[in-house]
């Protein structure tokens, strides 16, 4: 009797095909359990599939596993992991010869990249993702203290105020509108006010002595 007639085959090599690939993500095993994973794919595919059938639905499993590692990692939004953990289900329910051999491979998925976590307590965490996320913190902090220089710069500056400060509005120092806050008064627009403040992207202004003529506020 040929084994891969049997409806329940396709759980175990698809369980074991995405237990494999999805811990070889998760841990750091040299691309040894990502050999395991693929063999198992392959022979699932290979066994209930023509060649051209056979490449277009291993890239789409491929790319579901893909879609649900960036979603988990990078994006954290979940729409990547539905649509990578349809992918995968897609994939091996059609390549399946019956519905019933259809429902043991996505069971098997499922049950396997749920079994993959398992691999965490046991293994090391692959290092990559933690310094993907690591270079993201470090590149918004990056352009957040840039953005706070370029504020502690306004200083000193003198502006003009575009609206009624009461006590927030919009001013403009240097050809560049900011939201400010007045020092616990009403300032009204066209008014010329110095910064005197800066804490992050909070400006506090105050009002100085005179009001911005036309000329010098169309500058």
């Amino acid at each position: 009797m040929d084994v891969f007639s049997l409806d329940w085959i396709g759980f175990i090599l698809t369980g074991f095909g995405t237990l494999f690939l999805i811990g070889e993500l998760l841990v750091n095993m040299r691309g040894f359990f990502g050999l395991i994973g693929m063999g198992f794919i392959i022979v699932y595919f290979a066994v209930y599939l023509e060649t051209g059938s056979f490449i277009i639905m291993l890239i789409i499993y491929l790319i579901g596993i893909l879609l649900i590692m960036l979603d988990g990692k990078v994006v954290n939004e979940g729409t990547l992991a539905i649509i990578g953990l349809a992918c995968m289900l897609m994939a091996v329910a059609l390549a399946a010869p019956s519905i019933f051999a259809s429902m043991y491979a996505v069971i098997g998925v499922l049950i396997g990249g749920f079994s993959s976590l398992l691999f965490l307590k046991v293994f090391k965490r692959r290092d990559m993702w933690s310094k993907l996320t690591l270079k993201d913190q470090l590149t918004s902090e990056k352009g957040y203290n840039a953005m706070n220089q370029d504020y502690e710069k306004l200083l000193g500056q003198s502006g003009m105020t575009l609206s009624d400060l009461r006590p927030v509005g919009t001013i403009r120092v240097n050809h560049k509108n900011y939201s400010a806050v007045s020092n616990a008064e009403w300032i009204s627009k066209d008014s010329e006010i110095k910064v005197v403040h800066v804490d992050g992207t909070k400006i506090l202004v105050e009002k100085t002595n005179h009001e911005y003529s036309e000329t010098h506020g169309s500058q």
